[in-house]
């Protein structure tokens, strides 16, 4: 026992020498984990918030005398770069609703002549304060986001708040279903959401207990203005931190709050075609999308920004099935459907149960170079060769409303030909002539998020295939 004790202990030591000298690796190659993404000098002087406690309710859902959290209720603070705001300001303002959505995007200096006058489709700008007097320290990086939430309490007030949401100039949200995640609880406590990374090794070397901020950082304002007043000491207490996320975890853990996990939430520090794991998302509510430059586009033959406002044509259309992943059976041919709703669609020439077809395929890389496995904290598969295993791909194409049946009709096209011969072991049922398929889902919006809608086909031909999803029966087994 002491023997294998020690060859533990060995082990462990060795692993976290690698892990060390991984992280100098990637920092000297200039892929520093993103725990923060605010590399950006400040310009105007610290100020910080003298507001009173407010009288917080201690109840575990929201006040029933309120009215029901609705956008207006939310307030965002967006951290950005001027010299980067040229092609990141397509980002946000694919999901940003001018005279709706409330907030500020922070920049590190004012903006040039070239973004003047500013964009009404944009969120109005602020200049960051200046911290390099007040704490003495010339890189700021991971401390500008932190003093960023108490610079969106001080300008925005109170003007019956309840949530602050943070985020990067180069995130995406989804704003119906963020409403949706905080209706349900009291904002007037302590609640912190967001999450960790999908990288193992960076939450690793950061928090398992923290929210990523380029994917989220979503504050109740009781736990934000708790935040900006104690944001002076809590700066001052941290001071040596380099991240910014771990520095507001650590200011909330002060406090006495955790973090919520949300699944919805994705930092994406990944690398190359992160279409395997859009197609297999999470049953939750997709709540944002980071790191856009560091990824392909994720429709073919669409760069970046066309891909974002592809994306959110069908998110205008229905928000809470965004991503969500349906799937059905066309057993005549023996193939398996999987829809991940406004975004793919994949056919295999194969029956697989659920528990497979919702991990992920590996189309894409860790964000660093990493010289073994485990890379990521989910499970995923291989891509594969295998002609009963690689499925045909089909990507969004156009919605449209079907207000006589109260449908939405999502449209998939097939991306490219598989190029590879039939599955012969489930009887040789070629998909390769299938160029559409048709999804027909309910225009209500879905509530529930225990379990994952069904489907199934109601109209197959040589070159299309529709779809209806559906609420699953009781004892329906997805296999």
């Amino acid at each position: 026992m002491k023997s294998r004790f020690l060859g533990q202990c060995s082990t462990i030591v060795v692993l976290g020498l690698t892990l060390y000298l991984i992280n100098i690796s990637c920092t000297n190659k200039h892929l520093i984990f993103p725990a923060s993404d605010f590399f950006y000098p400040l310009q105007k002087s610290a100020q910080f918030s003298q507001s009173t406690p407010t009288k917080t309710t201690h109840l575990s859902q929201t006040t029933t005398a309120q009215s029901p959290t609705n956008l207006s209720h939310l307030v965002f603070g967006l951290l950005g770069s001027e010299k980067a705001w040229h092609h990141r300001k397509a980002y946000i303002e694919s999901w940003w609703r001018p005279n709706a959505t409330r907030g500020f995007l922070f920049l590190d200096k004012a903006p040039s002549a070239e973004f003047l006058p500013w964009s009404v489709v944009s969120p109005p700008y602020k200049v960051s304060d200046d911290l390099t007097g007040f704490l003495n320290k010339s890189d700021l990086r991971a401390q500008r986001m932190v003093h960023g939430i108490m610079e969106v309490v001080r300008e925005a007030g109170d003007q019956d708040l309840r949530w602050v949401v943070m985020g990067d100039d180069d995130s995406i949200f989804f704003v119906d279903n963020i409403v949706d995640v905080v209706a349900e609880l009291d904002h007037t406590r302590y609640y912190y959401l967001g999450r960790p990374s999908e990288l193992l090794l960076s939450t690793y070397l950061f928090s398992f207990d923290q929210a990523f901020g380029g994917a989220g950082i979503m504050l109740s304002y009781a736990l934000a203005k708790a935040l900006a007043r104690d944001m002076e000491n809590c700066l001052k207490r941290y001071v040596f931190l380099n991240s910014a996320d771990n520095t507001t975890k650590n200011c909330i853990a002060d406090i006495g709050a955790n973090l919520s996990p949300q699944m919805g939430n994705h930092q994406i520090d990944l690398r190359g075609d992160i279409s395997g794991l859009l197609s297999s998302h999470p049953l939750a509510p997709l709540l944002s999308l980071h790191h856009f430059d560091a990824v392909h586009p994720i429709f073919p033959s669409k760069d970046r920004f066309d891909s974002t406002r592809h994306l959110m044509t069908a998110a205008a259309a229905e928000q809470s099935r965004m991503l969500q992943q349906t799937i059905c059976y066309q057993r005549q041919r023996n193939w398996s459907i999987s829809i991940s709703w406004g975004y793919s669609a994949h056919i295999y020439e194969g029956l697989f149960p659920r528990s497979y077809l919702q991990k992920p395929i590996e189309t894409f890389k860790p964000w660093c170079r990493i010289p073994r496995r485990p890379y990521f904290s989910f499970d995923t598969r291989p891509r594969s060769g295998d002609p009963c295993e690689a499925p045909h791909n089909f990507f969004f194409e156009f919605v449209e409303m079907a207000t006589e049946r109260r449908e939405i009709i999502t449209t998939y096209s097939r991306a490219w030909p598989r190029a590879l011969p039939p599955c012969s072991s489930t009887g040789n049922y070629s998909a390769d002539g299938i160029n559409t398929i048709q999804v027909y889902s309910p225009a209500a919006k879905r509530n529930r998020i225990d379990r994952c809608e069904c489907c199934d086909v109601v109209g197959m031909d040589n070159v299309r295939a529709q779809i209806r999803l559906r609420e699953c029966m009781a004892d329906e087994i997805i296999a």
